[in-house]
């Protein structure tokens, strides 16, 4: 039987991985909507907190329970930083200062990075020819989004685009981490409850220092929306999708789903938020796919056997 890694996805997978593009694509736009009345950190702690609550609820009713033991909870703690903790917080901070279409676009380098992450760290999802020449082209793409601001001193757009990357650095370190609860025999539906219960428990103090919410006014019936909204369809049900994916596709497989999460974020943002991106960043999007099209290189074995 292939690796995960290597072989190409069955269509009930292919069916999640573009339902969880829908999900998390939403996410941007919940939380352009959500920056206008919350902060940043007590938005990413009602995302994960509501979110945990949600599916620790939930694994009664699916005969599942919160496994214990050290060595489960420090990877739940592993996962739940680099999933949910370090890339929420950049991302939140980041659509502060870029438009979230624009963030998704970024977020879409995450499949670069994990091939780079793979090839380091895993044995069965190494670089191969197609993944090698797929890399500076999608990181070209990056460059042209970037553009000239890049050489004219750090401002807060160019911050905001550099910490949106290192989110999607972030994804790609926990796509190859979450490997783990395979071989742990954890399913899908506790890990995502679990690394969701470990990431509210990591951000909820720092929240309480840093944005004091208890003085904050209540947020109104949009942004509050917005919050159920992305709490529960962008982070609960999507946790449980990209857990199987994982399990049963790969982390490489897996990462091609933030290529696809631009177009739902960038539609909701154009007609709901007003949003408006400049050609360079559509361009430097046409990059990045060209670039993941080489890594995945399905759509290049199809051109070579019809040529052939």
């Amino acid at each position: 039987m292939p690796h995960a890694g290597k072989r190409s996805m069955s269509a009930p997978e292919w069916a999640m991985l573009i339902g969880l593009s829908v999900l998390w694509g939403g996410s941007f736009f919940f939380t352009g909507i959500a920056l206008t009345e919350l902060p940043p950190l007590t938005f990413v702690v009602l995302r994960v907190g509501i979110a945990a609550l949600i599916l620790n609820m939930v694994l009664p009713f699916a005969g599942l329970r919160l496994p214990g033991g050290c060595a489960v909870w420090a990877a739940f703690l592993g996962m739940g930083l680099l999933n949910n903790v370090v890339p929420f917080s950049l991302i939140v901070w980041g659509q502060t200062h870029i438009a979230s279409g624009f963030a998704a676009i970024l977020n879409a380098t995450t499949p670069l990075f994990t091939v780079i992450v793979a090839h380091r760290l895993t044995t069965d999802e190494r670089m191969t020819g197609n993944r090698f020449s797929g890399v500076p082209v999608g990181l070209a793409g990056v460059a042209t989004m970037v553009g000239p601001a890049a050489f004219a001193g750090f401002d807060a757009s160019l911050l905001a685009q550099v910490a949106i990357l290192g989110a999607a650095l972030s994804y790609a370190c926990a796509g190859v981490f979450g490997r783990r609860f395979k071989r742990m025999g954890i399913p899908p539906l506790a890990v995502a409850a679990g690394q969701l219960t470990a990431a509210a428990l990591l951000v909820l103090p720092v929240a309480l220092v840093i944005d004091r919410p208890w003085t904050l006014p209540v947020p109104g019936p949009f942004v509050s929306a917005a919050i159920l909204g992305t709490a529960t369809l962008s982070t609960a049900l999507a946790y449980v999708l990209y857990f199987r994916i994982l399990a049963s596709a790969g982390a490489t497989n897996l990462s091609l789903v933030t290529f696809l999460v631009p177009v739902s974020a960038i539609l909701l943002g154009a007609l709901v938020l007003g949003e408006r991106l400049e050609p360079r960043h559509y361009l430097g999007m046409a990059l990045i796919g060209c670039g993941l099209a080489a890594i995945d290189g399905r759509l290049l074995r199809r051109v070579r056997a019809a040529a052939g």
